[in-house]
């Protein structure tokens, strides 16, 4: 998001951000309170107290970053303080109640128009993917395998998505994937002790050697990019997918399968690969998702292939596009506007191309 506020249009938009989180002091939130015209901090606030600010504030589309998750304060919004309220991001799914968002953004990928009618929010879709990228992330160096507690030689799939979204299903797949990939490995975002212990137990269950299952400990962005290098193949979890997970993997260069299903949250992973041109990559049944995946790990030419590829695209796709993202998420603002200002509702698709909005844009909260 740094990125994309750092990119705004500062002659048609103001940004006020009210955050009720933790008042962290780091780099991140130190750009985020640069990249906006106001930053409030309203932790100790009521819901009630907030909602009044915003309405003081004039904020004319109030956007939701955080829905359903840890520590969300959704009173807030049902509180009606602006005269558009719009989810987007945080929350990979419907808030399913016309009174907490008007809209969601999305993008042909995850919330296709055929999907409308399993959301309380209209539709609102991005040309590409949905979830911005902050193309100035530095990529720390690269350890060598053992710095990184990885055997010198053999194939090395990996996750690093957190463990609550591994399920049996999928680490069948990931154990046949050991089996018939000689010398290869599982490598593992750390997760609890007892969880690791768990996963070993199963992946011995499964007639697997569990040392073949190895834990990377949690680091810094920068220093996880950099090892994230090592990875030879990124293997998706299921329904829930990568989401910044699956960015990360391609920012570093590596490729990732994944399987789309019919959800939101198990859509997004595709609607990053299709962005970079790598639909190949896409499966929806666990058999092309064990096909695909094994063949990339027994052909070493056609993975460097994938990994030039990925190259090239990481300078041309949009995903990574970091300024015409900002462009297209004002474009979808003003679009929105418009067309309350008619007094219509309905699914917003914005074009490929970039075309100027030829409108006035009003910043009168009073509609």
């Amino acid at each position: 998001m740094a990125g994309i506020l750092e990119n705004r249009n500062t002659e048609n938009f103001d940004v006020y951000l009210y955050s009720y989180g933790v008042e962290a002091k780091d780099h991140s939130r130190s750009r985020v309170e640069k990249a906006c015209n106001v930053f409030r901090h309203v932790q100790e606030l009521s819901d009630e107290e907030i909602a009044q600010q915003i309405v003081a504030d004039e904020v004319d589309i109030l956007i939701d970053l955080k829905g359903y998750t840890a520590n969300t304060r959704l009173g807030i919004q049902a509180l009606r303080p602006a005269p558009i309220i719009v989810s987007w991001l945080g929350y990979p799914s419907t808030l399913g109640h016309e009174r907490l968002a008007d809209y969601i953004i999305g993008d042909a990928t995850v919330t296709p128009l055929e999907h409308a009618e399993h959301f309380s929010e209209t539709l609102a879709l991005m040309p590409y993917c949905y979830q911005p990228n902050d193309n100035t992330r530095p990529i720390g160096a690269c350890p060598t395998r053992k710095e990184a507690g990885l055997p010198e030689t053999g194939f090395v799939f990996a996750t690093f998505n957190q463990a609550y979204k591994i399920t049996p299903e999928m680490f069948d797949i990931w154990c046949r994937l050991l089996e018939a990939a000689p010398n290869s490995v599982l490598w593992i975002l750390e997760p609890h002790e007892v969880a690791q212990e768990n996963l070993r137990r199963e992946m011995t269950a499964r007639g697997v050697d569990s040392s073949r299952l190895i834990f990377a400990p949690k680091m810094a962005q920068t220093e996880h990019l950099g090892r994230l290098q090592l990875v030879d193949l990124a293997v998706d979890t299921f329904p829930c997918c990568s989401h910044t997970t699956a960015s990360d993997a391609l920012w570093a260069g590596v490729p990732l399968v994944t399987k789309m299903g019919e959800t939101f949250a198990s859509r997004v992973a595709a609607s990053i690969l299709r962005t970079m041109d790598l639909a190949e990559l896409v499966t929806n049944n666990d058999d092309d998702y064990f096909n695909v995946a094994l063949s990339l790990a027994q052909n070493p030419e056609k993975l460097a292939a994938i990994k030039q590829k990925i190259a090239v695209q990481k300078q041309t796709s949009p995903l990574f596009d970091t300024q015409k993202f900002a462009r297209d998420l004002e474009r979808l603002y003003q679009t929105i506007w418009v067309q309350e200002l008619k007094g219509e509702r309905k699914a917003v698709v914005l074009e490929f191309e970039t075309k100027s909005v030829d409108c006035e844009f009003i910043t009168d909260a009073n509609l």
